[in-house]
This record gives C-alpha cells, structure tokens and sequence, in this order.
C-alpha cells in the first residue's frame, strides 16, 4: 500500500465507533484521507510511506472540535471586563462599527493559531459576539474572516445572520479613516447571510464551512420588546431557520436559558440542523424537546461556571441528546484550549452531581472530537480516526513531567494536558503544524498584524481607559494603563 504520510509507534486513540485504543498503532495518510489504521508491526510492513513520523512516545489522536465560539474575541479580550456591562459595550460597538475587514482577518489569523497550537482543527465561529452584535452588514468582513483561517490551515465553521428585531440596526465602516455611518436592515443583514453561504460554504477542501444563525428569544424579549418587533423577530427565526434546513447548513443560537427551547418548539426551529448553546436552567420538557427533535447542544463549561446557572449536559447526554463542547472563545477571560475545557466539564458536573463518576474521561474526549463533529453535521469526515476520514490527525509528546508515567494515555490527555502540549497538527492531511510551529504562515508576523489592529481598534475606540486596571485589583487603587509588552 502506498502512503503520503505514516505515523508510526505512537499510542492511537481511535474514537471509532469501537474506541479502539492501538497501544503502538500507525495511521497511514493517502490524498488528505485516512487508509489504513492498525498496529505500527502491520503496517510498517504493508506500508510504503513517502514520510515516516515515528511518534513512539506520543499519544495520536483525532483533531479537536470548539463547537460554540466567537470571531472578533481574540482582539478585545479583557477590554472592560471589570467594569459591568462595559466589555459587552465595547463589544457592540467594536463588532458593528470600529471593526474593518483587515480587522477580523487578522483576529481569524490569530484565533485559529491559537487554536491550531492547541490541537484544535475545527472550530465554530460566530462573526461577533452576543445576541445582537453580528457584522453581518456586508459579505466582506466574513471573507476577511474566511481568508484569515485559510492562511493558518484549520478548519471553521462561520455562523453569521441577521441581529435581533427591532430594525434597522446603525452599522459603520472606515473607508475614509474615519467612523461612517449607516443603516442597516434585516432583508439586508439577511441577503449578507445568504452571499456568504453561496460563496463560502464547504469551499476549499472542506476547511471553510457556514452556518446560519438568528439570536434566541427568551421571555424578557417577548416582556419587553414593543409587539410588532417581537412578532417581527420571531417570524425572522422561522425564516432564518427555513433557509438553512432548505441549503443544507447549520442553524445555531447563541445564549438559550430556561423556557427560551419552549419558545423555539412552539416557533418550530428546533431539528437535526439545530445547534443551541448554553442552554442553561433547562425545564424537563426542554430537555425532552432537544432529545425528541434531534437537536445538538453546545456546552460551555467554563463560560457557564462563571454565572448563576447551569447547563444539564449529562442528563441530556443520557437521554440521546448530541452535545458537543465549546470553549465560547477567549474572551473577557477564557480560551481557546480545549483540553483546559474537557477539564472544566469533568469538575463542574462532578462537583453538581458530587459523584466523581459522573462523565466519564471517555465521553468527554468524544465531547470535542466525534461528538462535536456530530453536532456539525460533520461526522462522515471528521471527529475520529477511521478509514476514509479526512486526516486530520494531533500528536502529542508524553515525554513531559506532567504526563508523565506514559501509560493509561486517555487519562494523561484528558485530565493532564494541556494544549501547549500539542507537537504537530494535521489537517486534511497536510501537516500544518510541525514541531509546535505553524507551517503555512510567519507567525511573528501575524501577531505583529493583530497587535497593530488592536491598538488601532483601542485608538477608534477610545478605549485606553478600559486597560485601566480596577480599583481593587492588587487590594489598592492603582492608577494608569496595564504595562504592555
């Protein structure tokens, strides 16, 4: 058998329908796809490789799956986040106004390095953050976006669509190096979801890939909002969500809380193509509708454990739902290291139910490999190590204190590491990280680009006053900006 690519000696986990776990196994790549899988014995002798990569010592696994996240995060992070509501202002004001293209693609650049460094291959990315903040007014900014992924080499699932009624809603550009102004309303935010679809999804070998999305509605917007916009809004779903069950793509929300599923079965957006995030505080019949309709959930654990609520993942898991784990990005002050989540996940449901068997360590690697590929829709490709896969394959090197004694290598992957760990990453076959470094891009320079876009951001902005740090930081009241680099 001829080969591109064998990995050879390593322990392979498998995550295939058996969760086989080949002790010194091999992985055989051919054309970007996977075509023999077995011991390193077997296959060193069936087959000729163009490259050998002798990972003895190393632990082989499917790529990660971030299946809830938002693209813009990486270069706002912290920005305000202690002080209220002022980091979700800078947000809305950043992602609809003070945000050029040349900005997403340098933040998609660095998100997906992060997360590339981290073994993650494929990852969800909402353009914006929050309910009603998407740059959804013009198809350059997601171009911008899918532009940025491609030069690094992962894989991204890009969920734009319109915001919440009321429209039209007051977008700018800097085309002049000066705020513009205008207005924009749904048919046209919509029209924007549309073009990106037609010109992006499942594009370049399946490595950009979109959904749609319309933001949730939850019992204070139907208190609150004037009738006709909240009739208005919930109308917008059912079109939003007709759309992408009629094209084939993913439908997500952002942000479900209890009765918020309710309103979505009544509204008849729940499905297979359905993927909701959060979900917190579900009631029971919630939790019956996601499992009846086939619905896929995105649990957030360490964003959830830092408000008052929790997300049932294990009680839907064990009544069928597909849920999949999500690092809902970088910022105000998470990550993108989905090893630093599995983690999380285990000790928030543990520490709930007060049962240290609760989600097993097996199930929570499915969480973010072919459990987060189901919730895509994306399993028939990625998500696990089996003949006729796309491979996308992470090596990980146990030779490191805190792996260390190699054995019982799921326990060391899942409760120890972390995801500066990773050695190489492999995607559709091609080696996009080797020896912990980008193959595709100089990564210097694409920090130096977001560092540049960030400081023009904060300058637009006028936002120095948000990297002030707070009055009770130290236990004191310092004054002035954070040092920088």
């Amino acid at each position: 058998m001829q080969a591109d690519t064998l990995l050879t000696g390593g322990c392979v986990i498998t995550m295939d329908p058996a969760s086989r776990v080949i002790g010194a196994g091999a992985v055989a790549v051919q054309e970007g796809k996977i075509v023999a899988i077995g011991s390193a014995a077997e296959l060193t002798e069936q087959v000729e490789a163009t490259e050998v990569i002798d990972c003895t010592g190393h632990v082989v696994f499917p790529g990660l799956v971030d299946v809830h996240a938002h693209a813009g995060h990486g270069l706002i992070k912290t920005m305000g986040m202690h002080a209220g509501d002022r980091w979700e202002a800078n947000c809305g004001e950043v992602y609809t106004q003070i945000s050029p293209p040349d900005f997403w693609r340098a933040e998609a650049r660095l998100a997906a390095l992060e997360r590339l460094r981290f073994g993650v291959t494929t990852g969800v990315s909402l353009l914006g953050g929050g309910d009603t903040i998407m740059r959804s007014d013009d198809p350059a900014y997601a171009a911008a976006h899918c532009e940025g992924v491609l030069e690094v080499g992962t894989r991204s699932v890009v969920a734009i669509g319109p915001t919440r009624a009321p429209h039209p809603l007051t977008y700018a550009d800097w085309e002049t190096n000066e705020r513009r102004p205008y207005p924009i309303s749904f048919e046209q935010q919509f029209d924007t979801a549309k073009a990106v679809a037609e010109d992006w999804h499942d594009t370049h070998a399946g490595r950009i890939n979109i959904a749609m999305l319309y933001p949730v509605l939850r019992d204070e917007h139907e208190r609150d909002m004037a009738p006709g916009n909240y009739a208005a809004a919930c109308a917008q779903t059912q079109a939003v969500q007709a759309h992408a069950r009629d094209k084939g793509l993913v439908f997500t929300q952002d942000g479900h809380w209890r009765g918020s599923i309710r309103r979505a079965k009544e509204l008849g957006t729940l499905g297979p193509n359905a993927l909701l995030s959060h979900c917190i505080d579900l009631h029971d019949d919630e939790m019956i509708a996601a499992a009846e309709t086939g619905t896929k959930i995105a649990h957030n654990p360490s964003a959830n454990a830092s408000i008052s609520g929790r997300c049932p993942a294990v009680e839907m898991m064990d009544m069928g739902v597909c849920v999949g784990l999500g690092s809902d990005a970088t910022a105000p002050d998470r990550s993108g290291d989905m090893f630093r989540h599995m983690q999380q996940a285990m000790h928030y449901h543990r520490r709930h139910f007060r049962d240290a068997e609760v989600l097993p360590i097996g199930k929570v690697l499915a969480m973010c490999t072919i459990d987060g590929a189901r919730a895509l829709g994306m399993e028939d490709r990625i998500g696990s190590l089996e003949v006729g896969k796309e491979a996308d394959i992470v090596t990980m090197d146990l030779a490191r204190p805190h792996l260390q004694p190699g054995n019982m290598a799921v326990h060391r992957l899942v409760c120890f590491a972390n995801g500066n760990d990773v050695s190489n990453v492999m995607v559709g076959g091609e080696m996009v990280l080797r020896d912990a470094r980008a193959t595709r891009l100089d990564e210097a320079a694409a920090l130096r680009e977001a560092a540049a876009q960030a400081e023009l951001m904060i300058d637009r902005l006028a936002g120095a006053a948000d990297l002030a740090l707070p009055a009770n930081f130290w236990g004191s009241a310092p004054n002035g900006r954070e040092g920088q680099l």
